[in-house]
């Protein structure tokens, strides 16, 4: 199984989150990441879908896409043509004894620092699954509490975009 991106572009209408997500659970797809927000065109929307899935099955469930009526355009994201970033909050367990040591990986992988607590510190960070991860890997002997991440959000390198016709 390898990794697919999907660009959804969508009428910002209610149900369609639903309809879409939908077909792949009916297909017996788990959507690993999805992210869905507005775009440059009032009205709609553009979902973000990373599923595993062998390369026929996925066919089959954009041709099912396709019908949907508030669907109006997919592309399927190649890594090498694309830039994908993903957002993560992590609370780590801090006090005066080590903050400094935290502060100093956080800024290492460019991240932030957004909160400070007496017992905790709590981090921004964006960037790729593999940048997210490291950090992860090195927060970790300090003890993370919590973490929240984002769906990963994908568009295509240069001029290639997902425009339509307004």
């Amino acid at each position: 199984m390898t990794t697919h991106t999907l660009s959804v572009l969508v009428e910002d209408r209610p149900g369609v989150l639903a309809r879409v997500s939908g077909l792949f659970s009916r297909r017996g797809f788990n959507i690993e990441s999805l992210a869905v927000g507005p775009t440059e065109i009032k009205g709609m929307s553009r979902m973000t879908i990373m599923v595993s899935v062998e390369d026929f099955p996925l066919e089959q469930v954009t041709k099912q896409l396709n019908k949907l009526v508030n669907v109006i355009k997919i592309v399927e994201q190649d890594p090498v043509h694309s830039v994908s970033r993903e957002l993560m909050l992590i609370k780590v367990r801090s006090d005066s004894t080590n903050r400094a040591e935290i502060v100093d990986v956080v800024n290492l992988f460019r991240a932030k620092v957004i909160d400070v607590a007496p017992e905790s510190v709590t981090v921004e960070a964006t960037g790729t699954a593999d940048k997210l991860e490291a950090l992860l890997r090195m927060l970790d002997p300090y003890g993370i509490r919590e973490i929240a991440q984002s769906g990963g959000v994908t568009l295509g390198r240069g001029p290639k975009s997902m425009t339509v016709n307004r």
